[in-house]
């Protein structure tokens, strides 16, 4: 039975909003709606409480310095972003009703727990949590399909990650190459690695903090399936993350270059394309001769040149051609024709 990434045709575009609901449920609702209008396949929000996640002497991340008030501590700025536990459910069916998926990011195994509870299909883990065995170990056990990111880690800890959902024998898994900055830089992205989680043989995505959409769109080229972009319907909402999230234009322009860049990609063979045909005939060369030749000649080679236009015989053909007897005297530039041979 194929597992749920693997039966992803086109590529699967993750709007985070995250904690940029503010715990606004009417705000949260808005953003959802914005992300389908986008485009987007589904939207992700974190799920947390800041007693299981902070301890209360936890100093800030740079970003969040610049983004939120001075004097509020970091478990005061987390406790302010709770999306509370009931009201998961009314957000569950209210995507359901938008047909847009629902995923959410538990930071801990409770929250795991009620995510299970409340049937979440896809969950999601912070690449600050790649270290975090109760989480990991709890996820292991559950069947839906979970996507880790991997910000800031090495292939060894990648290694011991799996080696807890091996044991258990999941393999509904898929790793995001991720750089945890926001926004990252450019000389830091570093999207080449992708290859490198090939060799897990798991699907493979980006969670992108670049500025723009290029890095996604790239991305893909390497083999990604899956494209997760922060989102916020205005980045002069307060909050941490706002700012470096795309709004609703930059987020079009995503999916739309995903889009393009899936058409672009095509498929794995190379074939005549229907738009080549005209071209084909033309532009293509057919043998011709290149003075005249008189009736009962063998033709070699050097009576022959190529000469456009494509619609007689090229070079797939020469065996028929040379060593073979001509049935008529033919004029210089004629275009060489079997029925001319025997």
């Amino acid at each position: 039975m194929k597992s749920f990434f693997n039966k992803l045709s086109t590529t699967y575009i993750i709007a985070e909003i995250g904690v940029n609901h503010n715990g606004n449920m009417n705000l949260a609702k808005r953003m959802i709606l914005a992300a389908k209008k986008c485009g987007a396949s589904a939207v992700k929000f974190q799920t947390f409480t800041a007693k299981n996640l902070v301890s209360e002497n936890t100093p800030k991340v740079p970003y969040q310095k610049i983004y939120t008030k001075k004097r509020e501590s970091h478990y005061e700025m987390i406790k302010k972003l709770e999306f509370a536990y009931k009201d998961h459910l009314e957000i569950i069916n209210f995507c359901k009703r938008e047909k847009i998926d629902f995923i959410s990011t538990p930071y801990d195994a409770e929250s795991a727990k009620y995510l299970n509870i409340l049937k979440v299909k896809i969950f999601k883990t912070a690449s600050a949590d790649i270290t975090d065995y109760f989480l990991h170990n709890y996820l292991s056990t559950i069947k839906q399909p979970v996507i880790i990111s991997t910000g800031m880690s090495t292939h060894r800890e990648i290694a011991d990650v799996l080696k807890i959902y091996s044991k258990k024998k999941k393999n509904n898994i898929a790793l995001l190459h991720c750089v945890s900055n926001y926004p990252c830089k450019d000389l830091s992205i570093n999207l080449n690695c992708m290859q490198s989680l090939k060799k897990y043989n798991f699907t493979i995505g980006y969670s992108d903090h670049s500025s723009g959409f290029l890095a996604s769109t790239l991305s893909i080229a390497l083999g990604g399936k899956i494209i997760e972009k922060h989102f916020t319907i205005n980045k002069n909402i307060s909050g941490p993350d706002q700012k470096a999230s795309s709004d609703p234009g930059e987020f079009s322009s995503l999916v739309k270059n995903i889009r393009r860049a899936e058409i672009i990609l095509g498929k794995n063979f190379k074939a005549l394309q229907n738009e080549e045909k005209n071209m084909h005939k033309i532009s293509r060369k057919s043998f011709f001769s290149n003075k005249f030749i008189k009736k009962g000649s063998v033709l070699k080679l050097t009576d022959l040149k190529m000469l456009r236009p494509g619609t007689g015989l090229n070079f797939n053909k020469i065996k028929k051609i040379i060593g073979k007897r001509l049935k008529k005297n033919i004029n210089k530039n004629t275009m060489i024709k079997l029925i001319y041979l025997r």
